[in-house]
């Protein structure tokens, strides 16, 4: 037991300082790449590989957890973007937009990695507790990624004080923040293994001892998504994912290029940005318990009227004549709870409705497909700020909500919801046999 609390604790130390490392530059990256290129079109740009970064390297790191582990896993994927954060340096010092691009991609795998331990906590729990188990190391987010933007006008003057690009400064934080990551999580007990919680040892002695349990054969990627595409729950958990995905980052990295054009401060966006990463994380305890108490399906539920409220507030700001910081701020902090309650319904139902051998792969290919659908709306944001403003950007919000909307339709009379219990995923348990290679 003192094993797995002491691997929670390390799992939690590292999400916080990754989420420090990821929210020190978030604020500034969109401002980046207007300033490199000059184009108000290429500001997602800096976001869009971000999470382009994050949504190629999340399978891989998920079939490395498999085979070596998470801690091989975790601590590759936190020192990648260690890397990443001292390219982006170079690339802003040398005012190049390839190399940029290139460091913001690395970044990206301390998002995936971030991800990624959120599974890490499940595979140290019962089965009954795994939303909570999942939820607190999404929690353990909220400190450092609170704090992260607060750091971006310190660090402008702390890279204006070296001689930098005051922009630049703040992935100075990021790299030292994604280091310390990747110490911490090289530390993780050898044992944690996707989908056995008996694998971390209760004992310093049998950890060494090299027992482990017999872990199932793990699915392969195309069975995986055929068996998910076939079953609504699985293919409603997925879609539920990178839909929230996708709507969070759509708004959010445009909305410290509209507050710039709407002439609000550094330190004002960086409020906002605080304030909505805090939405995002500050409440995933409770939205793990809701998740093992009620279903999953509820916390989905709860996040469509959260999102939808967020999209209101977004559209009445885009329409009046002035912006508000108030009501900027309030969408933004819904924008963040619903993105959580996704986040965590989705992951709790995928979990749930799928067999073990197809967990790891498809925890994978989800975290991947999210971060890809967030670099293509991330991609898309720029030229529709451009084009048509605040209101197109939280249009584009809306139509991916009515298309996750669509998803659930079949997938709801399946799930489990508050006084009545049905399995999750497809009535015919016989065929998630045949899936099994």
């Amino acid at each position: 037991m003192k094993t797995r609390t002491r691997a929670q604790a390390k799992l939690i130390t590292a999400q916080l300082l990754s989420g420090a490392g990821i929210a020190s530059g978030y604020a500034v990256g969109g401002l980046l790449a207007e300033e490199i290129t000059g184009k108000t079109s290429m500001a997602g740009i800096a976001q869009m590989s971000v999470i382009l970064g994050a949504g190629f390297i999340a399978y891989p790191l998920a079939v490395l957890a498999g085979r070596a582990g998470r801690r091989t896993a975790l601590t590759l994927g936190f020192g990648i973007g260690t890397i990443g954060a001292t390219v982006v340096l170079l690339g802003v010092a040398l005012q190049f937009l390839p190399l940029f691009m290139l460091g913001m991609m690395l970044c990206g795998s301390a998002t995936a990695s971030g991800l990624q331990a959120r599974y890490a906590a499940v595979d140290l729990v019962d089965p009954a507790n795994a939303g909570r188990a999942m939820s607190l190391v999404v929690w353990a987010t909220t400190v450092g990624s609170v704090l992260g933007p607060s750091f971006t006008a310190p660090g402008a003057h702390l890279g204006a004080a070296l001689g930098m690009n005051e922009l630049a400064g703040p992935y100075l934080i990021s790299m030292t923040a994604f280091g310390l990551a990747t110490l911490v999580a090289s530390t993780l007990t050898k044992k944690i293994k996707p989908g056995a919680a008996e694998a971390v040892p209760e004992s310093t002695e049998s950890a060494e001892s090299g027992d482990s349990a017999v872990e199932p054969p793990t699915m392969k990627l195309g069975p995986a998504l055929r068996f998910a595409l076939a079953r609504p729950v699985p293919l409603f958990a997925m879609v539920t994912i990178i839909a929230g995905q996708m709507m969070m980052t759509n708004v959010m990295v445009m909305t410290p290029v509209h507050m710039d054009h709407q002439e609000f401060s550094l330190g004002a966006i960086g409020i906002v940005v605080s304030v909505h990463i805090a939405g995002m994380y500050a409440l995933s305890p409770v939205f793990g318990w809701m998740a093992d108490r009620w279903g999953p399906g509820t916390v989905i539920a709860g996040g469509v009227l959260v999102f939808a409220t967020a999209i209101i507030l977004g559209v009445i700001d885009a329409t009046a004549e002035v912006s508000s910081m108030v009501l900027l701020s309030t969408a933004l902090i819904f924008l963040g709870v619903g993105w959580s309650m996704f986040l965590i319904g989705g992951s709790a139902l995928l979990t749930a409705s799928v067999p073990q051998h197809a967990k790891v792969t498809l925890q994978g290919a989800s975290d991947a497909a999210m971060n890809l659908g967030g670099a293509l709306m991330a991609g898309m944001a720029g030229t529709v700020l451009q084009a048509g403003g605040f209101l197109w950007i939280n249009m584009m919000a809306t139509i991916v909500l009515l298309i996750a909307l669509a998803f659930s339709i079949r997938a709801v009379p399946l799930m489990r919801w508050p006084g009545r219990e049905r399995p999750l995923g497809s009535a015919d348990s016989t065929a998630e046999a045949s899936y099994a290679d």
